[in-house]
């Protein structure tokens, strides 16, 4: 069931933990314990069951991970977060650490004393996480040992929260364009091309997309909580606990899957014995590779084989992404109108910016869930990359300001996120100046070509060089994947300063996002999505060609472009953007909302 805002706005920090834990660690004969943010599913959106590292310290970014020692605690989080962590998190129990710099491993190397214990639990932990965590302690003289009982679960107790159990239900081919018999065909061919005869999907994205199924286990990301084993042939055995299965979902997987329960789980991964097992070790934890190696299993390491073909949409969904991106188009066309004729009067605050926004979704009647909890940045908490309004938190905007708004729907037919950074009021100089700099590699990254083959990472640089030019930057990637009515956040492609080899390929979609951040002062982004397509030929050119069609439709807030800044290209590329969106959306909107959008949408 979709929670509201209304529902999910304030986070539930309680008292200070740390005690509790450190007396179950006691307990176990534990001198530490590593906190990660990932669950036992390595969710980046998480239950509330298994938000553990939320529980611990207050902290509720999506990333992030924390140790627990008998004496002294420290939180990781990366550049998105310096800002938030100092906010939730006591700094008199918690040192502020950088995850990327060095991170838990560095912390351990550090602080752990020889004949130290350290736990963690296996079922959470990635075999790259535990490979760096064990060796830096090795280095300090302590040990790593897995517990078979959380201390933080055990500290949590009876207040933790059950684990989900929404209904797995079809996905149908309206929506997902292929049948789950031919994904696993093709799946299970390419995993026998590479010589595997089975492979573990863990992800709960993958899972619903390889069974065309869809569940409500994750908020904010329709996912079932799950594992299956795929053979080669194409045949699986999908375990799902059974108060989320119906006689209607047995009939839609057929009889070339298997539904077991999770408790069943163990003695299947014991049945690979001397087989070829694909895992990935990035979406899979420890526990998975040292169950196969017990069994006797020869384990082949190599990436998810739903990533890539989940990535790349075919054109049903792509077709649909195109529907849910004018449906909410719509929405967001009714609530930039209501923030010129309503806010820029009254001045609301973030919460009552994020119940708006929610409010005209809502009004699709298509709307399943939001795809991620509303940022809404007013003046300096806009500086705060991910930043979420709480009551506690709550900013009234303010004349003179920026308001960060950066917001996504989940509908049947796809996943939308979008960013507006809004002038209330009158903007200062510098303000417009820097939304311009952003503005112009937003526009870079919209209309590149490039040959087929090259990675996002190879395209980064052209949203950051304007800002580069007057010596300034943002902490975070420029552009993720999104799923098609699944995560927001979707791999294997992204378009960031990291290195990333996966080539960005027809199909694909990505956000378009990059931003620019004062802290105290205000934030800057400006976001939409994009689809990778086949780029018309290159008169003269040698080689096959890719560019992206930009699906999102609203307007960018013109108050805040100084347009002496843009090329003549630069202008002729905004002005068609928005005259595309006044063509599309103008006629789905009420009279006075068209009035508007024309005026917003005027040339520049």
């Amino acid at each position: 069931m979709r929670q509201s805002f209304e529902e999910t706005a304030d986070p539930s920090f309680g008292p200070l933990h740390a005690p509790l834990i450190r007396r179950a660690m006691t307990e176990q004969a534990l001198d530490g314990f590593l906190v990660p943010h990932e669950d036992e599913h390595q969710n980046e959106y998480l239950p509330a069951a298994n938000d553990r590292l939320a529980w611990a310290t207050g902290f509720t970014g999506s990333a992030g991970a924390a140790v627990i020692l008998k004496d002294k605690a420290a939180i990781f989080v990366d550049g998105r977060y310096a800002i938030q962590v100092r906010d939730q998190v006591d700094t008199e129990l918690f040192e502020v650490r950088d995850l990327v710099d060095g991170g838990v491993a560095a912390y351990i190397r550090e602080a752990a004393r020889p004949g130290w214990v350290i736990g963690y639990d296996p079922r959470l932990m990635s075999p790259q996480a535990l490979e760096k965590a064990a060796a830096a302690a090795t280095k300090a003289g302590a040990v790593l040992k897995a517990v078979e009982s959380n201390p933080l679960d055990l500290a949590w107790g009876a207040e933790r929260p059950p684990q989900p159990a929404a209904p797995v239900v079809p996905h149908p081919l309206e929506y997902a364009g292929e049948d789950s018999a031919s994904k696993r065909a093709r799946v299970g061919e390419a995993l026998r091309e590479e010589g595997g005869e089975a492979a573990l999907i863990t992800a709960p994205a993958s899972i619903a997309w390889l069974f065309n199924v869809r569940g409500g286990d994750v908020i904010r990301s329709p996912l079932p909580l799950g594992q299956a084993i795929l053979q080669a042939d194409g045949s699986a055995r999908l375990f799902l606990d059974p108060r989320k299965v119906s006689p209607d979902l047995r009939a839609w997987l057929g009889n070339e899957v298997r539904l077991e329960t999770p408790d069943e789980l163990q003695g299947a991964l014991s049945e690979l014995a001397g087989r070829h097992v694909l895992v990935d070790p990035a979406q899979s934890s420890a526990w998975f590779q040292e169950s196969l190696k017990s069994a006797g299993a020869e384990i082949v390491l190599g990436e998810d084989p739903c990533a890539l073909p989940k990535a790349r949409k075919n054109p049903v969904e792509i077709a649909g992404a195109r529907r849910a991106h004018e449906r909410d188009g719509v929405a967001l066309a009714r609530f930039l109108h209501w923030v010129d004729a309503e806010a820029q009067r009254t001045f609301p605050d973030e919460l009552q910016v994020v119940i708006a926004l929610e409010g005209f979704r809502e009004d699709t009647g298509a709307l399943k869930d939001l795809s991620f909890d509303t940022i809404a940045g007013a003046t300096s908490n806009g500086a705060i990359c991910h930043y979420r309004p709480t009551r506690r938190l709550n900013r009234r905007t303010e004349p003179g300001s920026l308001l960060l708004v950066d917001s996504g729907a989940q509908y049947l037919d796809g996943t939308t996120d979008v960013t507006r950074t809004l002038a209330m009021g009158a903007p200062t100089a510098e303000m417009a100046a820097r939304f311009t700099l952003v503005l112009k590699g937003h526009l870079a990254l919209a209309r590149v070509r490039f040959p087929a083959g090259t990675p996002g990472s190879a395209l980064d640089a052209l949203a950051r060089a304007s800002l580069w030019a007057a010596g300034l930057d943002y902490d975070h990637g420029t552009g993720h994947g999104v799923g098609s009515y699944l995560g927001v956040h979707e791999g294997p492609q992204r378009i960031s300063k990291v290195p990333n080899a996966v080539a960005l390929r027809p199909g694909m979609i990505v956000s378009n996002e990059p931003g620019y951040y004062k802290a105290g002062a205000y934030g800057i982004r400006i976001e939409n999505l994009q689809v990778v397509t086949e780029a018309e030929p290159i008169p003269g050119g040698e080689r096959p060609m890719l560019g992206f069609e930009t699906l999102t439709l609203a307007p960018i807030d013109r108050r805040l472009v100084v347009v002496s800044m843009l090329s003549e290209e630069e202008r002729a590329q905004l002005d068609a953007y928005h005259s595309r969106v006044l063509e599309i959306i103008r006629p789905k909107v009420p009279a006075e909302v068209a009035t508007w959008l024309a005026d917003a949408c005027a040339p520049i």
